[in-house]
């Protein structure tokens, strides 16, 4: 099978889930995991694909990766910026967390804090810091989504309503110089706009990749947005649009 063949063959593969496992990948092509990782190379470099760990995750296909293979992205810059916010927040803070990998970084690194009042629609985030330092964790009530242990919808809506606390912080998917901060989901947009109505400050983690990329739905202005806490400079439009927006810039 020729190049442009096999890269078509691994696409449409991939376009069902949005994702896909290597070891499936060439079984299903009955070729040898190594021709499909040259395969995804090629694909990753036109920027049609990501490699993570064992996985292929389609880019801009409108799926998100299944929650573990998106924790295996960008790791170390994840902890880094989830160590940096950590560092910012002291003893005793209530926040929202809602159900971004970074997110989830960000509870593992607040692992040593005490009486934390922390708001979340996530199981993972939950599991990171109930139970611990006399910490006081809520969680939004509702249908667990497999793929990521988020609980979404209008009980989850209303839940988070109830509540006043000092920090939000959230996630996104891409970072846009003319629409800012955007998501794939429109129930995960929803929830981010719940939490920045309901907390004194909405802080915004994401690593450098997002920076640039594109997604369908809109959080917010990007003003309503006090700090981007990351691991490197944005491009000059993004760091434009921050600028602009009096988004408050921190590097990890």
């Amino acid at each position: 099978m020729s190049e442009p063949r096999r890269e078509g063959q691994l696409l449409a593969l991939l376009k069902p889930a949005g994702e896909a496992r290597v070891q499936d990948l060439a079984r299903a092509m009955n070729v040898t995991e190594e021709t499909i990782r040259r395969t995804i190379r090629r694909l990753e470099g036109q920027g049609l694909v990501t490699k993570v760990h064992g996985a292929v995750h389609l880019r801009d296909s409108g799926h998100e990766a299944a929650f573990a293979v998106r924790m295996g992205v960008n790791p170390t810059a994840k902890r880094r910026i989830a160590a940096r916010l950590a560092g910012m927040l002291e003893n005793g803070a209530s926040l929202f967390l809602d159900v971004g990998t970074t997110t989830t970084y960000v509870a593992q690194a607040l692992r040593d804090h005490h009486d934390l009042m922390v708001v979340t629609n996530s199981l993972m985030v939950a599991q990171a810091l109930a139970m611990r330092n006399g910490n006081r964790v809520f969680v939004a009530g509702g249908e667990i989504r497999a793929h990521d242990g988020g609980v979404f919808g209008a009980q989850a809506l209303a839940f988070v309503g109830q509540f006043k606390v000092k920090h939000a912080v959230l996630t996104a998917e891409a970072v846009d110089a003319r629409s800012g901060f955007m998501l794939q989901d429109m129930r995960e947009a929803e929830f981010s706009r719940a939490i920045i109505a309901s907390a004194e400050e909405a802080v915004m983690v994401v690593d450098a990749t997002k920076f640039g990329q594109s997604a369908p739905i809109r959080i917010c202005e990007p003003g309503a947005i006090r700090r981007l806490v990351t691991d490197a400079p944005p491009p000059g439009d993004v760091g434009a649009m921050l600028e602009a927006a009096g988004v408050e810039l921190t590097l990890a």
